[in-house]
C-alpha cells in the first residue's frame, strides 16, 4: 500500500488538472458570470436613473458609478466561484471537464483560502494569464492561485 504522503503516488491517484482543461472551464464559466454582470448592470442603471439622471444618459466611463459596478461584478463572480468550489468543488464550467478544486490535503478548502484563490486568479488574468501559464513550467503543474491558496485542481475519473 502506498504512503498517502508520497507525492508521486498521490499524483497517480489524483492527476493534476491540465492547463487546457482549466482554460476551457474558465471559458465556459464566462456565461454564468455574464448573466450575473448583466443583472448587476441592470440594477445599476435603475439606481443611476433614480438618482436624477435621464433614461438616455449612460454611466460615464471611469466614474464612481462605473467603478462601483466593476467592483460589484467582481464580488458577484467571486461569490459564484467560491460558493461553487465550497459546495461541491466545481463551478458549472468545471463539471463537463471533470475538474475540481480541493485543498492540498484533498479535503474541502476553507472559504478564506478560496477567496485568496479567486483574488490571485483575478490578478493573474489581469496580467494576461501569467499565473495560469506558470503551470506549464511548475514542477507540480500548479498555478499562482493554487500555490497562494493551498489548493489544487484535480481531474476526477469517469464514472
Amino acid at each position: 500500500m502506498a504512503d498517502p504522503h508520497d507525492a508521486p503516488a498521490a499524483a497517480a491517484v489524483r492527476p493534476a488538472a491540465l492547463l487546457g482543461w482549466r482554460l476551457l472551464a474558465l471559458l465556459y464559466d464566462l456565461f454564468p458570470a455574464l448573466a450575473l454582470w448583466m443583472l448587476a448592470a441592470s440594477l445599476f442603471v435603475v439606481a443611476f436613473t433614480i438618482n436624477g439622471h435621464t433614461t438616455h444618459e449612460n454611466i460615464a466611463p471611469f466614474s464612481t458609478w462605473q467603478w462601483a459596478l466593476w467592483a460589484c461584478c467582481w464580488v458577484l463572480t467571486g461569490l459564484y466561484a467560491t460558493w461553487s468550489w465550497r459546495r461541491g468543488g466545481q463551478t458549472l464550467g468545471m463539471r463537463p471537464w471533470r475538474i475540481a478544486v480541493t485543498g492540498d490535503d484533498v479535503q474541502a478548502p476553507s472559504l478564506p483560502s478560496l477567496w485568496v484563490r479567486y483574488a490571485v486568479a483575478s490578478v493573474s488574468l489581469g496580467l494576461a494569464g501569467l499565473g495560469f501559464w506558470w503551470a506549464l513550467i511548475d514542477r507540480d503543474r500548479l498555478t499562482w492561485h493554487d500555490r497562494a491558496s493551498g489548493t489544487r485542481m484535480i481531474r476526477r475519473p469517469k464514472r
